[in-house]
């Protein structure tokens, strides 16, 4: 592949990865005029194959997309050139804010900075949840689906297992008509997820090792759908719940992390590694999250054509994100009961909420101004 190819798919991913803010949608949207409308590498119907593309396999879509878009224009070149510049501008932002809040966090004016933050974040996700959920949900099957991933994760039930047990369960219901005369091995679908479908209470405390942690997070890397957001309540149930090495309040602040800094939602690895062991951790969390992404599209792009001639891999799509949606919902709970501590705060989420369904307010911005409401109350009201 020409050198200036692999230069301008460079130059082009690390620019998108160092401004862009927004979540998944909005780095989706800004590729798409930048790669569509102002260079003409692909046309509209092609880009729209590659957004399919990226909701049937786990891990990033925005990564998956800009690693897809790599491979299209520069090759195999392409495909680590793009998805590592992509990331790399948020991970090496993140991973400053990491060092920021380990040294000064104890200071009180980092803590009033969160504290102001975490109640917009709540209020950032639940706006996502809704826009998401009005696409996600098609019907009372998907609704009784997802409100049963919630119900049963609220209880501790494994996340990983309601994931595909809930997509498991849309298809065979949706798809039994098909599925029918195939009976014997569609049933088989679900067993799996029938066995793994056990609740994670604590255990005895986990001593930490770095191996672990590359483990955790390419599990993590390798099973996730849906949103960058459906990630904390893996991170909850592998390092709280399951692990000990983390406490629900560092949870929270990955996602600020994740939230105030540019590129993937999913460079609050980075912050969690770095909590947790330093920035030998935080570049092993990042690689391991982020490497089965590079593998997936790099085997997806060789069976793209067969998989979407095939009716049950939409209907497992659906399952997958109406499970993921029921997830989101759960955390977003989880996370709530940590942020949402005084009359301030409650009333600073209600604000974020008016804010983000009303005017459409940027993230970035609301944080910033969560961040500034939590100082400025503090000083005034200690």
């Amino acid at each position: 592949m020409a050198p200036e190819r692999l230069k301008e798919v460079s130059l082009l991913f690390l620019k998108i990865g160092a401004t862009a803010f927004g979540g998944p949608a909005a780095y989706i949207a800004i590729m798409q005029r930048e790669v569509v409308r102002r260079r003409r590498w692909l046309d509209d119907q092609q880009f729209l194959d590659l957004v399919g593309a990226t909701n049937l396999i786990p891990g990033p879509n925005a990564t998956e997309m800009a690693i897809h878009l790599g491979l299209k224009r520069a090759g195999w070149g392409g495909l680590v050139t793009a998805g590592t510049l992509f990331i790399v501008p948020g991970m090496l932002a993140t991973l400053a804010f990491a060092w920021a809040y380990v040294k000064y966090g104890s200071v009180p004016g980092v803590g009033w900075v969160l504290y102001g933050i975490k109640p917009i974040v709540i209020a950032i996700v639940a706006q996502a949840l809704w826009d998401l959920g009005r696409r996600g949900i098609k019907g009372p099957l998907m609704a009784t689906v997802g409100a049963a991933v919630l119900a049963f994760y609220i209880i501790g039930f494994n996340e990983i297992a309601l994931l595909f047990g809930g997509a498991a369960a849309v298809l065979i219901f949706q798809g039994s008509h098909r599925l029918w005369k195939f009976k014997g091995p569609a049933m088989l679908l679900i067993l799996p997820f029938l066995k793994a479908l056990l609740p994670v209470f604590p255990t005895t405390l986990v001593a930490f090792s770095q191996t672990g942690l590359f483990l955790s997070f390419l599990k993590i890397g390798a099973v996730l759908y849906g949103s960058g957001y459906v990630l904390f309540a893996f991170l909850n149930s592998e390092f709280v719940v399951r692990l000990g090495w983390l406490t629900d309040q560092q949870i929270l602040d990955s996602i600020a992390a994740g939230q105030v800094t540019p590129g993937p939602v999913f460079s609050s690895a980075t912050f969690v590694g770095y909590l947790m062991g330093g920035w030998q951790s935080a570049l092993l969390a990042t690689l391991a999250i982020f490497l089965p992404s590079f593998v997936f599209v790099g085997l997806l792009s060789q069976i793209l054509p067969l998989i979407r001639t095939k009716w049950w891999a939409g209907v497992f799509l659906d399952g997958v994100n109406v499970s993921a949606l029921g997830l989101m919902a759960g955390v977003t709970w989880q996370l709530g009961r940590s942020a949402l501590i005084d009359w301030f705060t409650i009333s600073l989420m209600v604000l974020g909420l008016f804010l983000v369904f009303r005017f459409k307010v940027s993230s970035i911005w609301l944080i910033l101004g969560g961040g500034l409401a939590g100082v400025v109350y503090k000083l005034l009201f200690g």
